[in-house]
């Protein structure tokens, strides 16, 4: 059924007369902070490393000093690495207490001790600060189904209390997304498929074959056949329809071939890296994501969100083996993009951090460990001021940090770690009220590990 035009805009303009105010208040403080961002003419890029399953942090970093780890070894039982095995990390803590990374990293122990590496303790989704007494009465600020996979996904990507349709990373673009021109590819870009954390309101992410480079339109692989299924589409495209809603699909499509022939020119027109990116299919993405950075001249970008990701890390069972050779495979990828940033000049430009479901508990039961809350994480850049950052748990089953079985209660927000990251990409504090709204519960809102 053909919509006439005065209908549409009749219909149109209904919903945004009951649209809350608030929307136009959201719309005037995002303009107000992109004026500030466009100040500048730099070039940043976010790569968020998500790790599905939910990483067992406490075996990632490790305390060496004497008492810390004996402490360490009494708790994790079965799971405790020899101390002997730790590789040392120059940097002490604030207290004194020495780290070492798992045996696995030996190139993020390098890229850390040059001082181009930070990591942060204990963080995780919170609605408020929680304490150990607030867990044991259930009280109401509580993050919903902890512990679960897709739950804690969801809220480590959105942000508990903001827009649950949308992620923290696309409410970044949304507010700089002016920065890259009207007519440029989506700031939000992943090379592992859907995710929530590049959702915004107004940006929608671009799904990038990781070996292709391509966005995935069936039937346009080069071939004859494919020329000509291409050459007819885009004439199809250009029919003028009356109809309002075959009309936005028609420009959807016409905008996917578009982007599709935009990556493919960008991509081959610059030189291969010489970095050398593992074989396999992390290793995959993190080579796109490094040759994609090489093409922002020629896609006209000067802000990029980045998102990859891999599976394996829900380690219920024969975790010191599997988490040995997923650790090993991280550290190899996350250096080699390092290395291909410092290949381009680039690399105080780009900052990669880590993000997982959860971490895992303390406890060990049948040669693994079960589904955790806060967790350790990884970032990664020319920009990183080096250092350990947060507060590392009180290692004691029923201290001040153990929900139960050794599952620490967070002490940062991942609202915290967000805007550290939104600030140093260029998100002005006006607006980080709006993309985090609970970061007012929060007594920091800049944890310090970005310059």
């Amino acid at each position: 059924m053909n919509v006439s035009r005065r209908r549409f805009l009749q219909s149109s303009c209904a919903a945004v007369s009951v649209a809350p105010l608030l929307n136009t208040i959201l719309d005037l403080r995002l303009l107000s902070s992109l004026a500030e961002a466009q100040q500048g003419d730099d070039y940043k890029a976010l790569v968020c490393v998500f790790l599905y399953g939910g990483n067992d942090g406490s075996n990632t970093i490790v305390p060496l000093s004497a008492e810390r780890y004996n402490e360490y070894r009494t708790m994790r039982g079965g799971l405790a690495l020899p101390s002997g095995s730790l590789l040392p990390l120059i940097q002490k803590a604030k207290d004194g207490v020495e780290y070492g990374l798992h045996e696995s990293m030996k190139e993020i122990q390098e890229v850390i001790n040059r001082g181009k590496g930070a990591l942060l303790f204990n963080v995780g989704p919170l609605n408020a600060p929680t304490t150990r007494d607030d867990f044991v009465r259930r009280a109401s600020h509580l993050p919903p189904q902890l512990f679960s996979h897709s739950d804690q996904t969801l809220q480590w990507q959105t942000c508990m209390g903001a827009d649950s349709r949308t992620g923290w990373a696309g409410r970044i673009a949304d507010v700089l997304n002016g920065m890259n021109g009207e007519d440029s590819l989506s700031m939000c870009i992943s090379v592992a498929g859907m995710n929530v954390l590049e959702i915004g309101r107004r940006v929608v992410a671009l799904q990038v074959d990781p070996y292709s480079g391509g966005i995935k339109l069936k039937g346009f692989d080069g071939s004859k056949e494919g020329l000509a299924r291409h050459h007819a589409f885009t004439q199809m495209l250009q029919v003028q329809r009356e109809n309002l809603f075959e009309d936005a699909y028609a420009k959807v499509m016409k905008r996917a071939v578009e982007n599709e022939e935009l990556l493919g020119k960008a991509l081959d027109a610059v030189p291969p890296l010489s970095t050398i990116f593992p074989d396999n299919y992390f290793g995959t993405q993190f080579k796109m994501i490094a040759r994609l950075i090489a093409a922002r001249a020629h896609l006209k970008l000067k802000r990029q969100i980045f998102f990859c990701g891999i599976h394996g890390y829900d380690t219920h069972d024969g975790q010191l083996g599997a988490h040995s050779r997923l650790l090993s495979e991280l550290s190899q990828c996350l250096t080699a993009l390092f290395k291909a940033t410092e290949e381009l000049g680039v690399s105080s430009q780009v900052t990669t951090f880590t993000a997982s479901d959860f971490g895992r508990t303390m406890t060990t039961n049948n040669g693994g460990s079960d589904h955790g809350w806060g967790n350790h994480h990884l970032i990664l850049g020319g920009a990183v001021k080096d250092g350990f950052y947060g507060e590392y748990p009180t290692l004691a089953f029923k201290g001040p940090e153990d929900s139960d079985q050794g599952r620490w209660i967070p002490t940062i927000a991942v609202d915290q770690y967000a805007a550290t990251l939104a600030q140093w990409f260029g998100v002005s504090a006006g607006a980080l009220r709006d993309i985090l709204p609970n970061l007012s519960r929060f007594n920091s809102s800049n944890l310090g590990f970005l310059a």
